[in-house]
């Protein structure tokens, strides 16, 4: 059950964000937007009582108040941007508890200072736009339920009803409600007895069968087969109830009809006696569906199922068991390999047994594309995200500025997304910060007092490009290199840098150009979080600007860390493997176009260009190596515009690879540089993947 709270509220979360920002940037809130959000507060609210976290239950139901209230008098001139800066400032909150509750500490946040600033607003609206009707004062009036202590009766029911009475004196009526859930919507029991929490509200009594819901999961095949059963008694009328019912995710079908009170009469003995008598147990015959009283109408929730008409298709799968699945096809790929390569299979005269073989081939390779699919990701979720950066950092600088997002539906691993978050809203904020500049400023240079960010993704090869791209006032480079003069982070003469190895040196840890400290820069920490975490998954980051015109940094990352194309090597005894995405060419060089620089670093000079060579043999202390440059291979690689000569024994030929992190034991011992991880080939031997950034990084200096 905490797993499915923490899920689901986290998506409710996501998606009244960007309900939220859609309505802000159009103008305000339309009748369904308030729906919406009402609903998502609703949800909110009934699943966080049912799990007992108060403070976030709190929030959500004053919240839920406030649009209540937005919803019942639709009130002229209302202040929509002060209502967005407050939903958000909840959605922060429950956000924050939300984390806690997933990291296994306490939701021990206090809501008081919200909770405050909430009820002034809401009585400022009581006060300007007038009180709610009489008939709907009930809602807002917060009732205490209780569950009895032996759950098996599964009976519901008030603490003190008395204290509770409405005022208007209306009549109430009583109702029966069987549902149906969409088919493939899971975990029946539960969204039953959230539905229970969600109705405790807005009843006077309330009775459901089967009783045993929050207990007993085999409630939920139960629920499946025959529906779930609710009898309550309300002052609400029938199309109340029955728009309730409707905003309901999963219901496929709905039975609504109103009864006579006595129908309620065995239920309440029940309860009467389970007071008396903890032993006592629900009949058989009151758990069946009761005969027909009066007029049936059913009712097909068709609107709600056309919203969720993909979520039927969908199923949400822990990351770990696809990581799993992933290592398991890997073994497999592997093994295939070792044998249908092994020398005395090789040796097999069959031309059957060559036919089963490419099948086995075949199928093996199938299934890692599917596994390779599953795992694939939209960056859409990560894109929507930033409208929200954008969104606060308008707010609070007092700036225009349009996020514009293409190529969304592009995917990658799962495993990146969780490394491109970070630094995309460093890039945006910075952008927003440094880049973008104020209206007058703007005005004066003959552009649009609006400003534009660009975010597109798209599959180029192999990797994802993630472009980055704002109409700001560009970098200084003159501005960049003083600073990185004071600050000591020139690694080369001035003079041999490129404008895009300038442009890159903002990515440097504790490099900023901000003269004054703000909320959102000048500390010289954020942009190097980039570097960092592209770095972690075998990306490239590449910065592009031009004065007056704005700036282009562009995300080079690949599209997963769990399979890579690469080229085997030896070096001695030892086996390497080389990405083929960083492999230029390989060659065999001649005795003259090998030399020294001053500092005796060696050099070969390949049509007129002179490129640094690392022998692997020296780097990783290899013994019985080759050692004449002459006699062995060079292998051309490239990363970030860094280019060096690798030097090996021999190349043992293409393979797409399986890779395997590094046992802990290896990187507690001594960090090795220019190792990524391991995989293991046909012939049983280990061999190590090299990562490509980190040799250039320290053999190019």
């Amino acid at each position: 059950m905490m797993e499915v709270y923490i899920f689901e509220t986290t998506q409710n979360l996501e998606q009244l964000e960007q309900v939220i920002i859609s309505s802000e940037k159009s103008g305000g809130f339309t009748p369904d937007d308030v729906s919406e959000i009402f609903r998502f507060m609703h949800t909110i609210k009934g699943s966080s009582a049912m799990m007992l976290f108060d403070n976030i239950e709190t929030v959500a139901h004053v919240m839920e108040d406030i649009f209540y209230f937005i919803r019942e008098q639709k009130p002229e001139g209302l202040d929509f941007s002060a209502v967005s800066d407050l939903v958000l400032k909840c959605v922060d909150f429950i956000k924050e508890e939300i984390n806690k509750i997933a990291s296994h500490n306490d939701a021990d946040g206090n809501p008081a200072f919200l909770i405050e600033e909430l009820n002034v607003f809401l009585n400022e609206l009581r006060k300007i736009f007038g009180e709610e009707d009489t008939q709907n004062k009930n809602h807002q009036k917060k009732q205490q339920y209780y569950i009895a202590q032996e759950k098996n009766q599964g009976l519901l029911f008030e603490e003190d009803r008395s204290t509770n009475e409405l005022s208007s004196g209306s009549e109430s009526s009583c109702y029966q409600a069987i549902i149906h859930y969409e088919d493939d919507c899971k975990m029946e029991n539960i969204r039953a007895y959230t539905l229970v929490f969600g109705l405790g509200e807005m009843v006077e009594e309330i009775y459901y069968s089967p009783s045993d819901i929050a207990e007993n999961p085999e409630t939920a095949v139960y629920i499946r087969e025959n529906g779930f059963e609710v009898f309550f008694k309300t002052e609400m009328n029938y199309e109340e109830i029955k728009t309730h019912f409707e905003s309901i995710i999963y219901i496929e079908q709905l039975l609504l009809r109103e009864i006579d009170e006595v129908r309620l009469d065995p239920f309440r003995n029940i309860q009467q006696d389970e007071m008396t008598n903890k032993n006592f147990t629900l009949p058989e015959s009151e758990i069946c569906v009761p005969e027909s009283l009066g007029p049936t109408i059913a009712t097909t929730v068709d609107t709600q199922k056309s919203n969720t008409c993909a979520a039927q298709k969908m199923i949400s799968v822990n990351v770990e068991k696809l990581d799993n699945l992933m290592n398991l096809v890997g073994e497999l790929m592997i093994t295939e390999s070792m044998v249908t390569q092994c020398p005395e299979v090789e040796a097999i005269q069959s031309e059957n047994f060559r036919k089963a073989t490419i099948e086995l081939h075949k199928i093996t390779a199938e299934l890692q594309d599917m596994v390779m699919s599953i795992r694939m990701v939209q960056l859409s979720t990560t894109f929507v995200k930033m409208n929200r950066i954008v969104r606060d950092m308008c707010k609070k600088l007092d700036r225009e500025v349009v996020l514009d997002l293409y190529g969304e539906e592009t995917e990658v691993d799962k495993n990146i997304i969780e490394h491109i978050s970070d630094p995309l809203m460093h890039i945006i904020r910075n952008a927003i910060d440094h880049g973008i500049e104020p209206e007058e400023e703007r005005l004066v240079k003959g552009k649009e007092k609006v400003g534009h960010i660009t975010l597109e993704a798209k599959n180029v090869g192999s990797d994802v490009l993630i472009v980055i791209k704002d109409d700001g006032r560009g970098l200084n480079k003159e501005r960049i290199l003083e600073k990185a003069r004071q600050n000591e982070l020139l690694t080369k003469p001035e003079a041999e840098m490129s404008d895009r190895e300038i442009f890159k040196l903002i990515l440097l840890p504790g490099f900023s150009t901000k003269e004054n400290i703000t909320e959102f820069s000048g500390r010289g920490v954020g942009m190097d979080v980039v570097t960092k975490n592209l770095e972690a998954v075998g990306g490239a980051v590449l910065v592009d600007s031009e004065i007056d015109h704005g700036t282009t940094i562009t995300l080079k990352i690949p599209l997963t860390l769990a399979i890579v194309e690469g080229m085997n090597i030896r070096v001695g005894k030892s086996r390497y493997t080389i990405p083929i995405t960083t492999i230029a060419e390989s060659f065999r060089p001649d005795v003259k176009d090998c030399m020294s620089d001053p500092d005796n670093n060696e050099m070969v000079m390949i049509r007129g260009q002179c490129y640094p060579i690392l022998r692997l043999h020296k780097h990783y202390h290899i013994k019985n190596a080759e050692t004449d440059l002459t006699k062995g291979i060079l292998i051309m690689v490239e990363q970030e515009e860094k280019v060096i000569c690798v030097f090996a024994d021999e190349l043992l030929g293409q393979q797409q690879v399986v890779v395997k992190a590094l046992p802990n034991y290896v990187n507690s011992m001594k960090k090795i540089l220019g190792l990524a991880g391991c995989t293991l080939l046909p012939d049983g031997n280990i061999s190590l993947i090299m990562d490509i950034s980190n040799l250039t990084s320290l053999r190019v200096q």
